[in-house]
């Protein structure tokens, strides 16, 4: 059994000059834990999911990820990252983007594995298509596949929902249990409420405080949540 925690944090904190984007948090997940982060826009989740991804440098404390420093390579190599704003090379089919993330780590027979996910998110038809002229829906189901054609320990996750129909929101969620099967570790930060209770963990964020961190059963989630708005509405 791995007791390396996933994620550890210890007074992890980001300023923006004399402004608090998030106070200094002490913040352990466990090997294979799945936990749902939550917050009102600006209380300071994208904030806490980038820095732990290594695209944001912190203020002050330390991280870890796997075991690994923030943002050393092996913990970029144990870690995989789906972001609310897609990013991809101009001339690169989804085909080809697979298969450059696939390959950069180092994945075994990931054909196979690469049109699964394909299927999944419903974009076999468009393979060969650049994801750069795709719509703000089918950029996002291009960026599932390429998070989950790789291997990793750890997924970090930002508003993954934005923009996804019914079948990619069915999917992704699917995706995500299966990856916590396997024993990974996922954290997603989402206004999506319909996937609060598919979690072991909630945590809420307010004003870069933590304001709540247990079971998502036990929660007040309407009070935690008052004023956010499902991906649906």
């Amino acid at each position: 059994m791995n007791t390396t925690p996933a994620i550890s944090t210890v007074a992890l904190t980001k300023r923006y000059g004399e402004a608090q984007a998030l106070a200094p948090i002490n913040f352990e997940v466990s090997a294979g834990e799945r936990v749902t982060l939550i917050g009102h826009n600006g209380s300071g989740k994208t904030t806490l999911i980038r820095m732990l991804a290594g695209m944001l440098e912190p203020s002050g404390g330390t991280a870890e990820v796997a075991g690994n420093a923030l943002g050393s390579p092996d913990a970029r190599a144990a870690l995989s990252y789906l972001s609310d704003e897609p990013v991809f090379y101009d001339d690169l089919s989804v085909w080809e983007h697979l298969e450059y993330i696939a390959r950069l780590h180092g994945t075994e027979n990931w054909e196979q594995h690469a049109v699964d996910l394909l299927d999944a998110v419903g974009l076999v038809d468009r393979a060969d298509d650049l994801p750069m002229t795709f719509s703000r829906g089918l950029k996002q189901k291009a960026a599932i596949a390429m998070a989950f054609v790789r291997p990793f320990d750890v997924m970090l996750v930002d508003e993954p929902f934005v923009g996804l129909d019914r079948t990619g929101r069915t999917a992704l969620l699917e995706l995500f249990r299966l990856a916590h099967a396997d024993g990974a570790a996922l954290v997603v930060a989402t206004h999506e409420l319909s996937s609060v209770m598919q979690s072991q963990r909630l945590v809420a964020l307010n004003g870069g405080i933590v304001s709540y961190d247990g079971e998502p059963q036990l929660a007040d989630v309407n009070a935690l949540t008052e004023g956010l708005q499902s991906s649906n509405e």
